[in-house]
């Protein structure tokens, strides 16, 4: 795979849904933050929930010229239940007079197609059309939330909608009363002609939709082939839910083996599936207030920022403590013995980027004791590294990383620890607020990529130790952060499963900005966001996350020219020769600038 990927081309490379997009220099990155229309101009993609996709900023243009007024903009979501999320925060932010101006359209399919035609393959489609002006506050709820629709599921919709098969929920229930109608009579087609419309800020040109009929069987088979039917992707999402329980072996992405379990008792029935890593935080976050009632949060470990804005934007607040020391669980259990209660605990295991990992052990004993959930984030350890399930009440992942590795899928999961002191009342709650809004492609796709998550995994903490033994060795670096030389690193091995590693990913920093940088640009990997590829993934990850509040950051400990690197499956030889290289330009401009 070629590493030399021009600024905003997809990573990886010629890849329609890739998840990654490539920002190869430090100026690059700059640039990106700061609005550089160089850069921005340049994007042909972007990580899902900070880039709008272009099938889906399509889609949403023909979805405003049938049935937005003009200046509107629309965001896009799977089910009237995220859209009325999205709806309700703009209501709250918004001056009153304009609040009409917020509305859901909701689409479905017409009552004309059989269930046999639908082959079990449907989408209804929600969007929430608003003033346009107000574009930054809905992208929030994108950002935050994750539960937008994905790229696939978009390119689905907009051919659906321009075939005639997805039109308003009005029009459909007419069309049901409709007796005798022939489908083709009554199915909206919207305007034939071009209009100018109004996506997320900018001016777009709409293309004419469709005058095709069709019939929707046809529609499935010309969008997937033969491929994909939704016996299929429920499968798809079984084997994903058994193979994140433990209960599958390595090889067998069928055959049960419950001694494998992460802990006794666990199956499917404790994993829940969303459409990405933040949107199961989110709704975990949603399922505890609605069982427990409004309540503070605590956020433990600098964390990942949409975390820390969760629990901020969508709650009674937060109780943040950005170091990951023992001084503050001092502090904490010093807060709960004077008589504050919280709802629940979020981290990280370990935190990014910094790859410090909390004291599980000592937070658990005082959730039980002071009844507050325990929620931990594992997406950087995973699951085949640690177990921290025994430690908390819900575990979350972003399954978009090491799970999937190929980054063209994104995905989230959340474990209910059936032994926790919430499950059964949870376990109620879900029952009544849980949607599977997991797109069926998506899924497909998912649990093709992770047949091989094991060996991947176990090859990746070879590298990963290798490459950062080589960092430690140099008198260029200043410091190496991963888990396995971290001062937290009794707690990580008190999580860490027998003959589990220390996972690929780890950040360095330098003597200088200027070395920093210079050691990022003649890193010959590709560049941009995300991590847990199975291809070697690099970014300056404090300017890329934190850019707007770099003293901030600064004062958590979190250097402003860290180097973050997420080691994939090269040769781990070739790599070192990669580093070394590196390191011998910044060895050459320090000798050029003494």
């Amino acid at each position: 795979m070629s590493v030399d990927q021009p600024v905003g081309g997809s990573v990886p490379p010629n890849t329609a849904h890739a998840i990654s997009v490539s920002l190869p220099t430090w100026e690059a990155n700059v640039g990106y933050e700061e609005g550089d229309a160089k850069v921005i101009n340049a994007m042909t993609t972007g990580y899902p929930r900070f880039f709008v996709h272009k099938s889906i900023q399509c889609l949403a243009n023909e979805v405003i010229v049938r049935f937005g007024r003009q200046g509107d903009a629309a965001m896009l979501f799977p089910s009237p239940k995220t859209a009325a999320c999205c709806r309700d925060f703009l209501l709250s932010k918004i001056p009153e007079d304009e609040k009409t101006g917020v509305r859901i359209v909701r689409l479905v399919m017409p009552p004309q197609i059989t269930p046999a035609e639908l082959n079990g393959i449907t989408s209804e489609l929600c969007a929430v059309l608003y003033p346009q002006k107000y574009g930054g506050i809905s992208k929030q709820v994108w950002q935050h939330s994750g539960s937008g629709i994905s790229s696939r599921r978009g390119e689905f919709c907009l051919k659906a909608l321009n075939g005639g098969y997805l039109v308003e929920e009005s029009q459909a229930q007419g069309q049901g009363q409709a007796k005798g109608a022939k489908a083709d009579s009554v199915i909206h087609k919207g305007p034939k002609r071009y209009q100018k419309v109004e996506l997320h800020g900018s001016t777009k040109l709409a293309e004419p939709t469709s005058t095709g009929e069709g019939e929707f069987s046809q529609f499935i088979e010309e969008r997937f082939g033969r491929n994909l039917d939704m016996c299929l992707a429920n499968n798809a999402k079984l084997a994903v839910k058994r193979r994140i329980a433990g209960t599958l072996s390595a090889t067998e992405a069928d055959s049960h083996n419950p001694e494998n379990a992460r802990i006794p008792g666990l199956n499917e029935e404790h994993v829940m599936l969303y459409p990405t890593g933040m949107n199961s935080i989110f709704n975990v976050h949603q399922l505890l207030l609605k069982a427990r009632g409004p309540m503070k949060s605590i956020c433990f470990g600098f964390p990942y920022i949409d975390t820390l804005k969760i629990l901020e934007k969508w709650g009674p607040g937060v109780l943040f403590y950005g170091l990951c020391s023992t001084e503050e669980i001092d502090d904490l259990e010093k807060r709960l013995e004077a008589g504050e209660r919280y709802l629940a605990l979020f981290t990280e295991f370990p935190g990014n980027p910094l790859l410090r990992s909390p004291d599980l052990e000592r937070i658990y004993a005082l959730s039980r004791k002071y009844e507050f959930a325990v929620v931990v984030d594992e997406s950087l350890g995973n699951f085949i590294n640690v177990n921290v399930l025994p430690f908390a009440d819900v575990v979350v992942s972003s399954l978009t990383k090491i799970f999937s590795g190929d980054s063209n899928v994104m995905g989230g999961s959340a474990v209910f620890n059936p032994h926790g002191q919430f499950y059964t009342l949870l376990k109620e709650v879900l029952a009544q607020e849980y949607e599977d809004d997991y797109w069926a492609e998506d899924a497909v796709f998912l649990e093709r990529n992770s047949r091989d998550f094991v060996g991947r995994v176990e090859r990746i903490n070879r590298s990963a130790e290798t490459l950062t033994s080589l960092l430690e060795a140099s008198p260029l670096v200043k410091d190496v952060y991963y888990p396995k030389n971290s001062p937290t690193k009794a707690f990580y091995d008190r999580c860490r499963n027998q003959g589990g590693g220390y996972g690929g990913l780890f950040s360095a920093t330098f003597h200088t900005p200027e070395a920093a940088a210079t050691f990022f640009d003649n890193l010959a990997v590709l560049k941009g966001p995300s991590l847990g590829t199975n291809f070697t993934l690099s970014c300056p990850y404090t300017i890329l996350a934190h850019y707007q509040e770099l003293d901030w950051a600064k004062s958590l400990n979190v250097p402003s020219d860290l180097v973050r690197i997420s080691v994939g499956l090269e040769d781990v030889d070739d790599m070192k020769k990669r580093i070394t290289h590196a390191l011998e330009a910044v060895e050459k401009k320090l000798g050029k600038s003494s």
